[in-house]
């Protein structure tokens, strides 16, 4: 299991348009992944639940992975989230 965490610095938060990229990035991903902040977690594969977290600038998102090839996806979504978010 990974986690990762990142503060979000883009003004308007996780709108739509990112929240789009972390899912297609994630998709394929053959094991389970979870995204949000400790009090809410959602699926990572699903944009409204992504979506539904409504994350603010100065927030921090919190992703967990399980399953093959997390780490990957791990540094992947890091550096998706510190060029985009």
């Amino acid at each position: 299991m990974t986690t990762i965490t990142h503060t979000i610095s883009d003004e308007l938060g996780l709108h739509a348009r990112p929240a789009g990229a972390i899912v297609k990035l994630v998709k394929s991903f053959p094991g389970s992944i979870e995204i949000g902040r400790p009090e809410k977690m959602v699926d990572g594969k699903r944009i409204m639940g992504v979506m539904g977290l409504m994350l603010k600038q100065g927030d921090t998102l919190t992703i967990t992975l399980d399953g093959d090839g997390e780490e990957a996806l791990a540094q992947s979504l890091l550096a998706f989230m510190e060029a985009e978010l």
